[in-house]
């Protein structure tokens, strides 16, 4: 069994579902990436415009205020990955240049017509998502004929295009996106069957962290979420999952660890 690598979340937002206006200063963002280096994420990853249900969008100057000198400062204390979560390409350009090592765009590179020259100019990775509709509109009726097998097609649609576009896939990684337009059924049927993702032949990352979809079984709050993420990070530790994005990083290591020493019992 190979545990996943842990992504810790730093959202430089005051918006955020989880943590918004939490870290959205320099001093504030360094100071939980630290947290989240000392308590073992393998990636840092820096968002500045927050993609909750129903979220307005944000200027690109907006973003670039917010991002920027959260990843100078990060890489200036650390050599751990930063992965910058944007849909815009000027962003994830400067935030390349600023330290950060990682496209992770939730459009699947489909909103901003310029990010596949930026994908093309570099060589780093790229993780791309499935998501229906927009955060503006993806909550309101989500609906699929088989929401794996969707995903799926999704996925092959736009890898056959990034091969298209000269990109080398093996830079790409896929993020089926619970919650991204999903229901509770949705975002169970993707976890129960990551097997199916993984005959995609491409590393996945899995974003579960405090999710909706967690309230709608448990009635947890926000802020008491991180115990089931823990327990379903385990849970899909088996499913030779690449890429775990959770704002606790400690107790999913911990978990990780747990799942880790049963698989690994005679």
């Amino acid at each position: 069994m190979t545990l996943p690598k842990v992504m810790g979340i730093v959202n430089v937002t005051p918006d955020s579902f989880s943590d918004g206006g939490q870290f959205d200063s320099r001093a504030s963002a360094c100071s939980q990436a630290e947290a989240l280096v000392a308590s073992g994420a393998d990636i840092i990853d820096i968002g500045g415009e927050s993609t909750r249900p129903f979220a307005d969008p944000v200027s690109e100057s907006d973003e670039l205020q917010r991002v920027i000198p959260a990843i100078q400062a990060i890489r200036s204390k650390f050599s751990i990955s930063i992965s910058i979560d944007t849909t815009k390409a000027e962003v994830a350009r400067q935030a390349l240049a600023a330290g950060a090592d990682i496209i992770n765009d939730i459009s699947a590179l489909r909103k901003d017509p310029a990010m596949i020259a930026l994908v093309r100019e570099t060589t780093v990775p790229v993780i791309i998502m499935h998501m229906q509709g927009t955060p503006g509109d993806m909550q309101l009726k989500p609906q699929y004929d088989d929401v794996v097998q969707d995903v799926i097609d999704f996925f092959k649609g736009r890898l056959q295009w990034l091969e298209s576009q000269g990109v080398d896939l093996k830079r790409i990684t896929l993020d089926p996106g619970i919650g991204f337009g999903k229901t509770l059924a949705h975002n169970l049927s993707i976890l129960k069957h990551l097997d199916r993702l993984k005959k995609l032949d491409r590393p996945i990352l899995l974003g579960h962290s405090r999710k909706r979809f967690i309230e709608d079984i448990t009635g947890l709050p926000v802020e008491e979420r991180d115990l089931p993420t823990a327990v379903v990070s385990a849970l899909v530790a088996g499913a030779d999952i690449d890429i775990i994005r959770v704002h606790d990083v400690a107790s999913t290591r911990t978990a990780l660890q747990m799942a880790e020493a049963i698989a690994l019992a005679d």
